[in-house]
């Protein structure tokens, strides 16, 4: 049943990396197909954080002792190393977030209500990850500004051909995501950005479901602010990053106020530190940021072409499969427009139900609305159950993935 994909990636050597992935679930190997929502992580990864613990923790730009001073560069060198996965011109562009969520709300308090009106407009899409719709809806609010979106066509691409209609004078962000974690489309974010930077407004884009895939260069990409997350990359939960062009990261008050974010208090008023500190009040989450740094030369020494190369194989692959069984729905376009991301539907059964299933035969996925819910509504949907893969994923898995959800249409007829 199962074909050999020609390999881009060692997938056997990478796999001898991440000791959760060789085990049984309900007697069966265990296939993870539920990266789009956390990644697994490899060994350097949960290593470099216990070595943190066990040698030299202790709080960061604080002390003046050897401990404080081992633990402070390291999570600067974990900056540093973020700053150049994205081809970053300074680490001090790198902001430090609980995750994608988090950063996106950074921009749409600190830069939104500093700099929104009544009668500005906010472009979104309608793929948004509610993580990506909600703060800017509360900032709509909050400031009098407008929302506008970019529609999808029929197989889940944007309606760039509305671009230009959409975008106005009265544009000042837009903001979208890169990759769906619904659909998988990978959408052109620097066409999107060039067309924003001609009537002036900023590009914002949540780089969830695609910084740990695709390999992203903020520079090259033309683009302002990119969110991403941590865990999704090989790297811990309660990271994340927000990258901002420094002029307007300069420009923006602070986000939280506290310890650390500070150059001078009295009691009645206070001035801010220089970046990157200035957003980053309180004690920050220092070995999942020292975890996220090793992560990112984890993925770096892989390679993130030969990743995104290796998933779209196994997308078009398990695409192929999922075509001969009657009564399977998949969203999204063609395996070479898009990630390693498949939501579908199975006629007559609930995606829980799908979910459910697959778990009996050692199969993990993921099924809800995705915090997508405007899409969902879009697609005529409550919900779907999703299928998501990444540079540990075998043919294997899909195939018995696919056994599975064969199973499943047995079950329920």
């Amino acid at each position: 049943m199962s074909h050999v994909i020609a390999p881009a990636l060692d997938i056997a050597r990478i796999r001898a990396d991440f000791p959760i992935l060789h085990q049984e679930v309900n007697g069966h190997p265990l296939a993870y197909l539920d990266s789009a929502a956390s990644s697994q992580k490899p060994l350097v990864v949960i290593e470099a954080m216990n070595d943190y613990y066990r040698r030299y923790h202790a709080n960061v730009h604080r002390g003046v002792y050897r401990l404080s001073e081992l633990a402070t560069e390291a999570l600067e060198q974990a900056r540093r190393r973020v700053a150049r996965f994205i081809n970053a011109r300074s680490a001090r562009e790198v902001i430090w977030t609980r995750n994608t969520t988090e950063a996106i709300n950074l921009v749409a308090y600190a830069w939104g209500r500093a700099n929104l009106k009544p009668g500005d407009r906010i472009l979104l899409s309608e793929m948004e990850h509610h993580s990506n719709l909600v703060p800017w809806q509360i900032v709509a609010e909050q400031t009098g500004a407008e929302l506008d979106f970019i529609p999808i066509d029929a197989e889940g691409r944007l309606a760039l051909e509305q671009l230009e209609r959409l975008l106005t004078e009265r544009t000042r962000l837009v903001a979208v995501t890169q990759m769906s974690n619904v659909l998988g489309t990978i959408n052109p974010v620097a066409r999107i950005a060039q067309a924003a930077r001609a009537v002036g407004a900023l590009t914002l884009v949540d780089g969830a479901q695609s910084v740990p895939h695709l390999g992203v260069d903020v520079q090259a990409l033309g683009i302002d602010f990119l969110a991403f997350s941590g865990h999704k990359m090989c790297g811990p939960t309660g990271i994340g990053v927000l990258w901002g062009r420094r002029e307007l990261l300069e420009a923006m008050p602070p986000f939280l106020g506290g310890g650390s974010m500070i150059r001078t208090v009295s009691l009645r008023r206070s001035t801010w530190a220089d970046l990157p500190h200035k957003f980053e009040a309180g004690t920050p989450a220092i070995a999942e940021a020292i975890g996220l740094g090793v992560a990112t030369e984890y993925l770096s020494a892989i390679g993130m072409a030969a990743i995104h190369q290796a998933e779209q194989q196994l997308t078009a692959y398990a695409l192929e499969q999922l075509r001969a069984i009657p009564g399977v729905t998949v969203y999204g376009p063609p395996a070479e427009e898009r990630g390693g991301v498949i939501a579908f539907n199975l006629a007559g059964v609930h995606p829980h139900d799908v979910a459910a299933v697959l778990d009996r035969h050692g199969v993990a996925i993921r099924a809800g609305h995705h915090c997508c819910q405007p899409l969902m509504e879009r697609l005529g949907v409550a919900a779907t159950a999703r299928a998501s893969c990444y540079l540990y994923t075998t043919t294997a898995e899909i195939d018995q993935f696919v056994a599975a959800l064969w199973k499943c249409k047995e079950i329920f007829g």
